[in-house]
């Protein structure tokens, strides 16, 4: 009884709505009795999907080593460690991956990690070496449908541009379809404009 109290009173006001939509959306998923017994069935972030995302199931296993912090005005980060000393491999790989997820408060602590990470002193050197495992997984995030992913994507991938400078050149081909396919939209011209401005100014002519 008390755990599941103590789980959910923390999130209970924030997720009520989800609750609401998936009720309305699956009538057919009835909680089985075995349920009951097992707290994870109470965790509204499981809502949506039957698994969570690797992003997900690493947070709430305490694998990303920074937290939400709820502000009144803005909400911000919480390293359990400076992000100094915080190794690259995985987590900014694990951050990029988390670009994609559309549900609170994931969104915001993979965009936040993933830049806050990149501030640290020689973050060059650290993500320079993970450009080619780190670009795939950024192209993930702007081939998104999901316009937030795809601003969020863009967003990591000019501040990756700003750390690591040229290095990228040779990735960017990977990314270029996915940006000027939003080119074509009115809605993110603008945005992927200054982007590629951005990207060309980091790294030298892009060709």
């Amino acid at each position: 009884g008390s755990n599941v109290l103590r789980m959910s009173s923390g999130i209970q006001i924030k997720t009520k709505s989800a609750a609401q939509k998936s009720k309305l959306c699956s009538p057919e998923s009835q909680p089985k009795p075995s349920d009951k017994l097992n707290p994870k069935t109470i965790d509204p972030f499981r809502a949506y999907s039957q698994r969570p995302s690797a992003f997900a199931a690493t947070y709430a296993r305490g694998g990303i080593p920074c937290r939400l912090v709820h502000g009144s005005v803005k909400h911000k980060l919480q390293w359990e460690s400076p992000p100094e000393t915080v190794p690259f491999d995985p987590l900014l790989l694990t951050l990029a991956e988390g670009l994609k997820e559309t549900k609170h408060p994931y969104t915001f602590v993979s965009k936040e990690g993933f830049k806050e990470l990149l501030l640290v002193e020689g973050a060059a050197g650290k993500a320079i070496p993970l450009l080619p495992r780190l670009v795939p997984v950024l192209k993930a995030a702007l081939a998104h449908v999901d316009d937030e992913v795809f601003g969020r994507g863009l967003d990591a991938l000019v501040q990756l541009s700003a750390v690591v400078g040229p290095s990228l050149n040779d990735h960017l081909k990977l990314l270029l379809t996915n940006l000027l396919k939003r080119l074509m939209d009115k809605k993110y011209r603008e945005e992927v404009t200054v982007a590629l401005q951005k990207l060309e100014h980091y790294g030298g002519k892009v060709s």
